[in-house]
């Protein structure tokens, strides 16, 4: 049998959770079924490595502005090229310019994606949404709650497909294992913290939607209880300064340290006790994900995205957002139980395992292409 022509169209190539999963599918992808092709609408990125040592050909199409003609020609020009069974587009930009250019091009099958809840939509973003919604054959997105919110801006919650993300499980899940590449020592003298500190990671985006300075308080609130503890902070964006501002304001230096962007997280994030999220809306966290496959605990705002991952005192904890006092408690509370700490990451190390390894979210995805392509 021949395979199937698979064109994913994306944005970028940028270090994202979307683009993640996007190379994770596209170099997994079973070649003897499945022929992948990648288009970034906008530009490339760091991800480029992974589809090149993974010989899956990519081209750029060059979108420079919102509203660009003559990248959808580009895009439209490509896709007719290409000839392919099946367009499958992530993220709202390649999902509006992907979708219409592959119904242009009379595409058998056409899947949008959507990855994340987005408030930050207007009206008319919503409505392309609707009206593409409408004339193709679903969407593919990794959480309930991107459905739920969907399905409340008019878009039918039947229309949707949810494939979790997929992280891959590392080896051992034991921190002090030979097997990893650096000890606890090492990656404290690499983030600048004392080796007799416990650590929490705070890992993303420097963006509003973290809500970075409720977590702040919380640990200021635990300071106040135990002088052991530290926030390192790994991740860049807009907020730096702000937030290097707010954590001055409160004398928190010396505990919560802003590293920037990593490229050793890795190696790590075993060595940290407790992963923290505070996002305000989420899709799905490829952040909680990794955490949780290297055994750790994590505690996360109540959210539907992040809900769909950590059980509530199975795996980890959930707190309300803005509940700077009750996140402060389970922090001190867990850090005062080792052990307690241990068994949730060992639960949540099986959740992974069981429900969201890379092959697992590559299978669902070949399996929807070739139902929706044989119809």
């Amino acid at each position: 049998m021949k395979p199937l022509r698979i064109c994913l169209v994306i944005p970028t190539l940028d270090l994202g959770g979307a683009e993640k999963q996007l190379c994770l599918l596209a170099s997994g992808l079973d070649r003897s079924r499945f022929e992948p092709h990648v288009l970034c609408l906008t530009r490339g990125g760091p991800r480029e490595n992974q589809l090149v040592e993974a010989g899956v050909p990519y081209t750029i199409i060059g979108k420079h502005h919102k509203f660009d003609p003559w990248a959808y020609r580009r895009l439209s020009s490509a896709i007719r090229d290409l000839k392919p069974d099946l367009v499958h587009t992530w993220i709202f930009a390649a999902n509006a310019y992907g979708r219409l250019a592959a119904l242009r091009n009379g595409i058998p099958v056409i899947l949008g994606g959507e990855r994340c809840v987005d408030p930050w939509k207007r009206s008319y973003e919503f409505w392309i949404d609707r009206f593409l919604a409408k004339r193709t054959q679903g969407i593919i997105t990794n959480s309930s709650g991107v459905v739920d919110f969907y399905s409340s801006h008019g878009i039918e919650a039947n229309r949707f497909f949810v494939i979790p993300n997929g992280v891959a499980l590392p080896q051992s899940q034991d921190a002090t294992s030979s097997n990893l590449s650096i000890d606890r020592s090492e990656a404290c003298r690499r983030l600048g913290i004392p080796p007799d500190r416990r650590m929490i990671a705070l890992i993303g985006r420097l963006w509003p939607q973290k809500g970075h300075k409720d977590l702040f308080w919380a640990i200021e609130l635990l300071r106040v209880a135990r002088n052991d503890v530290a926030l390192v902070v790994i991740g860049d964006g807009p907020l730096r300064q702000r937030l290097e501002h707010y954590r001055d304001q409160l004398r928190a230096a010396d505990t919560i340290r802003i590293v920037g962007e990593r490229d050793d997280v890795a190696q790590l994030l075993p060595h940290f006790d407790i992963v923290l999220n505070g996002s305000h809306y989420e899709g799905q966290s490829n952040v909680i994900l990794e955490a949780m496959s290297v055994g750790l605990p994590v505690v996360a705002t109540d959210i539907p995205g992040n809900r769909d991952l950590v059980e509530h005192n199975k795996t980890g904890f959930l707190f309300a957002i803005g509940k700077t006092h009750e996140l402060a408690k389970i922090l001190n509370g867990l850090l005062d139980d080792p052990v307690r700490c241990k068994a949730l990451g060992q639960a949540a190390r099986m959740r992974i395992e069981k429900e969201f390894s890379i092959p697992k979210m590559i299978a669902a995805h070949q399996d929807l292409y070739l139902r929706l392509s044989q119809r």
